[in-house]
């Protein structure tokens, strides 16, 4: 490994330029039995193959620890020379763990604030540079979690702000209440997912990011994506490439504003999900793959 990256494609996200498909770090600290190792050598393969957007939690992990994941993601990023200068870390606050790793939520302005605080320690920088809000909490006025999060950017803590899992009423009290300092949103969103089609429309009007989760189907998928989405196999066998290469290159069509984030902890996953920038789909796949599941989109 070299840890200079290929040259991929870039999008927008606020002021920056971003590979156009991020990495995902879920994976790497997802059980107890996770392949930590494997998951190390996942991150030093999407550095190699270009990529430039590393997401992750401070709630993602197998326990009620938090900061796990940050941790392992920035070990693995500062074992490449120079690579944390050349990369964006994107995390998450408003999320907590709690017995036999269920999720819970805080959205409370000082639980935000003082998570915050938290991450950007363990990750060892001046300043968050995208720090997102992972989920609105019913029991807090969505303005007040958003205010917390402006705070911080106003003391220097955080350079550019997130949401994520909103409706479109959410984004417009978001985008008030942050005004520039609110770059992205991150739903999910896959060819078994499309719900989110309208905040994606959303992003576009406003200039925002919009990074979809689960790219691949997630749980959705459980049975695999190529039996959910008999379209995306189809056009996938036809092209002699994977169903899931399909399916981040059908999304990458969907938006300039789309930028896909797949978990990954395997090498060869990571390099297929980079090839999927130079998968160009024509327009009568496209069409079929808009019409493959669910209802049309376009």
């Amino acid at each position: 490994m070299d840890g200079g990256g290929e040259v991929i494609p870039t999008r927008a996200l606020g002021d920056l330029r971003v590979s156009a498909v991020g990495f995902g770090a879920m994976t790497m600290t997802q059980t107890l039995e996770t392949d930590r190792a494997r998951g190390v050598r996942a991150v030093h393969a999407a550095l190699d193959a270009g990529v430039t957007l590393f997401d992750t939690a401070d709630s993602y992990g197998p326990t009620g620890d938090m900061g796990v994941n940050e941790t392992a993601l920035v070990r693995a990023l500062r074992a490449v020379p120079g690579a944390v200068d050349r990369v964006v870390i994107a995390t998450k606050g408003g999320h907590t763990r709690g017995p036999n790793a269920t999720w819970w939520i805080d959205g409370s302005p000082e639980h935000l604030a003082a998570a915050a605080r938290a991450s950007l320690r363990r990750l060892g920088l001046p300043a968050l540079p995208l720090y997102q809000h992972h989920r609105p909490d019913p029991k807090v006025p969505y303005a007040d979690s958003m205010g917390a999060l402006r705070g911080l950017v106003d003391e220097g803590l955080v350079i550019r702000v997130g949401v994520s899992n909103v409706d479109e009423a959410q984004l417009d009290i978001a985008k008030d209440v942050l005004g520039d300092a609110l770059v992205s949103v991150q739903n999910e969103y896959s060819p078994l997912s499309r719900d989110s089609h309208a905040v994606l429309r959303a992003c576009e009007r406003r200039g925002l990011a919009f990074l979809a989760w689960g790219p691949l189907g997630g749980m959705r998928a459980a049975k695999g994506l190529a039996d959910a989405a008999p379209a995306f196999r189809r056009v996938a066998e036809r092209r002699g490439v994977s169903v899931q290469r399909v399916a981040l290159a059908w999304l990458l069509t969907l938006s300039d504003r789309m930028i896909p984030v797949p978990g990954a902890s395997r090498p060869e996953s990571v390099r297929d999900s980079a090839a999927a920038t130079a998968l160009v789909l024509e327009e009568a796949e496209r069409a079929e793959l808009a019409g493959g599941v669910g209802e049309r989109t376009q």
